[in-house]
């Protein structure tokens, strides 16, 4: 064999490798990609680039790119279709959101899917939300002794609480009351609540300051 052909023949080979190995990149890639969808397709909480490559199994470097195709993906880019939600960093983590411009059909969505009452539970987590605002779900569910975060969805879906800002120093989520709340209870301001104090068992104090 001539020393041309074997040089074609290596040349050839590392060509092949070049391609197996870009084509396994790729889809490592997607396969992150596809993971991240997953994981904040069900988080309650804006989650930091740490928290999403501790989950998935991969380099903080690769889950920031998987995370910035995934927003140029649902944000329309190169001719693709935009998304009726985005994914957004808030508070130095990822979560998805609803598009401003879609929030009133969604509002009207879930208020026509749940016309029913609240519960109990829902009506208490309102009352701390109403009274402390604004509050972290973690400290509601202190002062609840109880995991609330079911509720605090019920309550975002019925337009009754939103999110207000972000914690700086934890970087969790506060919440406060809307608009439609005051419309449903009468009121023209949170001034207009009834003091809180009668209503306890002994007459004297609110709900103890959680930190």
């Amino acid at each position: 064999m001539t020393t041309e052909a074997t040089g074609t023949r290596e040349a050839t080979r590392a060509s092949s490798a070049t391609r197996a190995s870009s084509g396994q990149g790729a889809v490592s890639g997607q396969a992150i990609a596809r993971s991240l969808e997953a994981i904040l397709m069900v988080a309650d909480e804006p989650q930091s680039l740490v928290s999403l490559a501790t989950a998935v199994g991969a380099p903080t470097a690769a889950v920031r790119q998987a995370v910035e195709s995934l927003v140029a993906d649902f944000d329309g880019a190169e001719g693709g279709t935009r998304r009726g939600f985005e994914l957004r960093e808030v508070g130095g983590g990822w979560r998805f959101y609803v598009r401003p411009e879609f929030d009133p059909v969604v509002r009207d969505f879930v208020l026509t899917q749940n016309p029913s009452r609240l519960s109990q539970a829902a009506l208490e987590t309102l009352a701390v939300i109403a009274y402390k605002q604004p509050i972290t779900r973690s400290s509601i569910a202190q002062i609840r002794a109880v995991n609330v975060d079911s509720v605090v969805r019920t309550l975002l879906g019925r337009g009754l609480i939103t999110e207000s800002a972000t914690d700086s120093e934890t970087g969790a989520i506060t919440y406060e009351t809307t608009e439609l709340l005051l419309t449903h209870l009468g009121l023209n301001s949170l001034d207009e609540l009834p003091l809180i104090s009668p209503l306890l068992s002994d007459g004297q104090e609110g709900f103890d300051d959680v930190a």
